[in-house]
């Protein structure tokens, strides 16, 4: 797992002081990772020969492997940076039921059965998350605490009203409209038309949460080798030479997780997925008083915009994290958090005066129909495009993936035979993405 050639650099060569709005201690790496560090694993010996190579070591990666190492399969993952450096440990820790596109939308694309078990498998995501999380006794600060999705304006305030009452039957999930003169029980806030609680979306500690699978696929016989990219897979018969800095490693089966930074080792792959950054702030610590003025109920919340905003008080309620696109192009975390900032206080006046304590990046995978996908391809099965929406959906298609590669049955997903869309003149670097934010952002401003 490499950054996207085109990226910033994920942790700006600055030195304090900072410049308001940052505290004079700022840090640019992710405020998780004051908690959990990322974990130096022992140098091991590279294996010449494993029934399962999967490259990136994310929660899709650390999921397959699970499942494969579990399933009595010789198990290596490699990372070309420390494991799970990339999203999984970056991310707001939100989790939802992952699917960006209406049941119209999917049913005019695939047909309404194809559409419903498509819902079906982010509902299902969400449902296992927590299962697994309760399972394995995952200390991760999971709660599900509920979803105040947002309406930006009063169109969509309708828009999202009518959508819950026009759920499709058999696709439904629980969800309460909350006007704009009852929102203030869910946020402390007047920027919002109402909105809609989705009651069974929860939230983690992403870095909690990576360690703990990270430590349950090491116990389980997997060997994560961190610091070691993979520069060629090639196809030897019925099996595969993994090209690694280290030396070349035979495999039967190759797992590719390597989502937002996937780069020109799998040209295909990387036609398939759009890397995006997302960009977060956190305060310094805010008195009790605040926070549960700010977010009463604990909820996570997000909104309509295109270019949207997610935010959420940290674990201890101590802070406010916020997150979104604050730029056409991609930009550094010196040059995003006093963007950010700006937003958070058009949304919370009374933040004004509050700084920053850590400002960082990380980059998510889009695709170009807003679904994620898992399949195989020249034999090598891959998981991927969570669309901004992977802290759930990415462990649970790790897992799908794990699950086949073993040949069981109950690893099939409504994905797996889907189309993966790229477009002409696309070859990983999103040169479109910077006239589409404007588009959006314009779109952001009408009132509809």
């Amino acid at each position: 797992m490499n950054q996207p050639p085109f990226a910033p650099p994920l942790a700006p060569p600055f030195a304090p002081p900072f410049a308001p709005p940052f505290a004079p201690d700022a840090k640019f790496s992710p405020y998780w990772w004051d908690d959990v560090p990322r974990p130096t694993l022992a140098a091991a010996e590279l294996p010449r020969t494993v029934d399962v190579a999967i490259v990136g070591s994310g929660y899709t990666g650390l999921h397959a492997a699970l499942q494969t190492a579990r399933g009595g399969r010789q198990t290596v993952v490699f990372d070309a940076e420390d494991a799970g450096f990339g999203c999984s440990t970056r991310n707001g820790g939100q989790i939802s039921t992952s699917i960006k596109p209406s049941f119209e939308a999917l049913a005019r694309r695939h047909g309404p059965q194809k559409a419903q078990d498509i819902l079906a498998e982010g509902q299902r995501s969400l449902a296992w998350t927590g299962e697994f999380i309760r399972a394995e006794a995952i200390d991760c600060n999971f709660g599900v605490v509920g979803r105040f999705h947002a309406a930006h304006n009063a169109a969509q305030f309708e828009a999202l009203a009518r959508r819950v009452a026009d759920q499709p039957q058999g696709s439904a999930v629980e969800a309460e409209v909350v006007t704009r003169a009852e929102q203030r029980r869910e946020i402390g806030s007047d920027a919002y038309y109402g909105g809609v609680i989705y009651t069974k979306h929860a939230s983690l500690h992403p870095a909690r949460y990576h360690r703990g699978i990270l430590e349950r696929a090491m116990a389980a016989g997997a060997q994560v080798i961190a610091r070691c990219p993979v520069t060629a897979i090639v196809r030897d018969g019925a099996r595969f030479r993994v090209t690694t800095a280290r030396g070349v490693v035979e495999a039967r089966d190759v797992v590719v997780a390597t989502n937002a930074y996937t780069g020109g080792l799998l040209p295909w792959l990387q036609r398939r997925v759009i890397p995006i950054g997302s960009y977060i702030i956190a305060t310094e610590p805010l008195p009790e008083r605040v926070i549960d003025t700010l977010i009463p109920r604990n909820r996570i919340v997000s909104d309509t915009r295109k270019v949207v905003f997610y935010y959420r008080a940290s674990p201890d309620r101590r802070r406010i994290l916020f997150g979104g696109r604050v730029s056409h192009d991609e930009t550094d975390p010196a040059v995003s958090g006093p963007l950010l900032h700006a937003d958070l206080v058009k949304l919370f006046p009374e933040l004004a005066g509050v700084r920053i304590s850590h400002s960082w990046c990380g980059f998510v995978a889009y695709t170009f129909d807003e679904l994620m996908r898992v399949g195989r391809h020249d034999g090598m099965h891959y998981a991927m495009g969570y669309c901004g929406s992977g802290v759930g959906m990415a462990g649970y298609l790790g897992m799908r993936v794990g699950q086949q590669v073993l040949g069981l049955a109950e690893g099939r997903t409504a994905f797996d035979d889907l189309p993966f869309p790229t477009r002409p003149l696309y070859r990983g670097n999103p040169w479109f993405l910077a006239p589409s934010i404007r588009y959006y952002r314009w779109r952001d401003r009408l009132p509809i």
